[in-house]
């Protein structure tokens, strides 16, 4: 395949993946930053969650710059598994407008489902449990349960709450882990911070702390790990959402710890913090970009920073 069959109609990547001049186009976007290694590309069509719009009676994806639909019951950028489903997540009697997260789990696939018609119709309740999915939730409620969906991590499998982050491959989850436990190789205690459902915290035998997963439940925008707390530690690794973690840096900057590991999925938030980290006396010795959301503008960074 050179090129998308839907690329240029449908608005869910900014470029075309199967197109030759794809990884020139989108390492161009990173001209300005200090990186130390060429990208790590992973490849097309492993996406183990999309998120899908409805809206009319349509289901698909937006058009670029548009409120229009393109319905699609396929997409080369998704794994097997979620494909096999789309055909009839497209002829759901969908009503209303909203969002549909379609994510594959250990054991099967998760669909949550955000919608402006507050109740579930019945024709619709009947429909959506004859697909072969294990759960899905409608405005957070419960409307279909097969089984517990649940996701691994270094041999730890635990329960997936519906709408919680996920690398959207498990082959960038794997690769951003491996440059972590690499990186934070020799250091005695270790907190992992945003740590969601725990991708780095197992492997690393870490303290997680997270509003959700399977660490200590902290808000880290509203309250970042102090300098009494940050001074345990010798080694900090962030993950955050893409509003990234300018209050903890502001914390970091201040206290005793000597690495962080710094795993970013908006070089434009992480270029905030990256200054605030070295003009706190932090240097930036690792910047490595991987393309982690293939075909969209979107780059995961990992980074290091010491003193």
């Amino acid at each position: 395949m050179s090129k998308c069959p839907f690329f240029g109609r449908c608005g869910g990547c900014k470029f075309d993946f199967a197109s030759p001049d794809y990884c020139a186009n989108k390492h161009a976007l990173l001209k300005d930053f200090p990186l130390t290694d060429k990208p790590v590309w992973i490849k097309a069509g492993l996406r183990r969650r999309a998120d899908f719009c409805f809206g009319g009676g349509v289901f698909g994806f937006f058009e670029s710059r548009s409120k229009n639909i393109v319905p699609l019951d396929f997409c080369p950028n998704l794994l097997p598994q979620i494909n096999a489903v789309l055909p009839g997540l497209s002829k759901l009697p969908w009503v209303g407008t909203g969002g549909c997260l379609v994510t594959l789990c250990d054991n099967g696939i998760d669909i949550n489902i955000t919608c402006s018609v507050p109740y579930v119709p019945s024709d619709f309740r009947v429909a959506i449990a004859k697909l072969p999915i294990i759960r899905a939730t409608w405005n957070n409620i419960k409307i279909l349960q097969v089984s517990e969906p649940v996701v691994s991590f270094s041999g730890h499998t635990v329960t997936y709450p519906s709408n919680a982050f996920l690398q959207p491959t498990i082959e960038g989850a794997d690769i951003l882990r491996d440059l972590v436990l690499k990186n934070a190789s020799g250091a005695k205690k270790v907190a992992d911070l945003f740590c969601g459902l725990g991708n780095f915290t197992f492997a690393l035998n870490a303290d997680g702390f997270d509003i959700v997963g399977t660490g200590q439940k902290r808000d880290l925008f509203k309250k970042p790990l102090t300098v009494a707390m940050l001074n345990q530690y010798d080694c900090v690794v962030m993950d955050p959402p893409r509003a990234g973690a300018l209050a903890q840096c502001q914390e970091l900057i201040r206290s005793n710890v000597s690495k962080i590991i710094y795993v970013s999925c908006n070089p434009q938030t992480f270029r905030r913090d990256m200054d605030v980290l070295v003009r706190g006396g932090y240097k930036l010795s690792t910047l490595i970009p991987v393309d982690q959301f293939a075909g969209s503008s979107h780059w995961e960074l990992f980074s290091v920073f010491s003193r």
